[in-house]
């Protein structure tokens, strides 16, 4: 099976199956996707999107971003929720050369998982739910929004540490490669700032240890500040593991 699935106009949909959990378990393929704007889908990739058989999408963008950008088209079957995880908008192109790459992420990790908790919650609930996949969740890169959804649901479902933190680190590339194709093809401004579209591994497990520091555990964060009880957990369990 094949982690990277490959579009024309869409740089970061992975497959999240494959990974194994602590009980001998492993996600299955075909099941759960992590992408960047599928805004962009359009002609051979929108055909080849709907190959897959998605029945869920979530997107975890502003409203002014789906406002400007548009969401994924719509289609019949093809449930639709927007839950934007992110309260306090930060321009990071315009970032000054002094802000330090790996620090920056992990802070913004942990004020999401913080500000989100609400709509976080609704997000597991959805990848828990019975029907609902194959599902993908989406935001504009598919780097930080979404890398901060695929680590909780990892880890979670009893991923190690090591596999969160790789595919963490999996964006950097296919991001790098995003915006530099957006810039040569005029369609966003060059950015100042030189962290602009890294993912660091250290930022994602500086971000697991300040959970780990502040609830516990990632199960503790998610009980004692999303009110996910065991039982949604072992639904994203029997839901994803095979």
């Amino acid at each position: 099976m094949t982690r990277h699935i490959e579009f024309e106009r869409l740089y970061n949909f992975r497959d999240l199956g494959g990974y194994p959990s602590g009980d001998g378990r492993t996600l299955r393929w075909r099941r759960l996707y992590r992408s960047d704007a599928l805004s962009r889908l359009a002609g051979e990739d929108l055909a080849r999107f709907r190959a897959l058989g998605v029945r869920t999408v979530i997107d975890l963008r502003y409203p002014w971003e789906i406002a400007k950008r548009g969401r994924v088209p719509e289609a019949e079957g093809l449930a639709y929720h927007n839950l934007s995880v992110e309260q306090r908008p930060v321009d990071q192109p315009a970032l000054g050369a002094e802000v330090e790459p790996v620090r920056f992420f992990a802070d913004l990790h942990a004020e999401v998982a913080e500000d989100g908790a609400a709509e976080l919650r609704q997000v597991l609930e959805l990848i828990a739910a019975d029907g609902s996949r194959p599902l993908v969740f989406h935001c504009a890169a598919g780097k930080d929004r979404t890398g901060l959804v695929a680590a909780l649901v990892l880890a979670l479902v009893g991923v190690g540490e090591e596999d969160i933190v790789a595919d963490y680190a999996l964006s950097e590339p296919a991001t790098l490669r995003m915006l530099a194709d957006g810039v040569a093809g005029g369609r966003d401004p060059q950015s100042v700032w030189p962290g602009f579209g890294l993912a660091p591994a250290e930022s994602m497990r500086m971000f697991l240890a300040w959970l780990k520091d502040e609830y516990g555990s990632v199960e503790g964060y998610a009980r004692e500040r999303l009110g996910v009880g065991q039982g949604l957990v072992e639904e994203l369990r029997t839901g994803l593991l095979e």
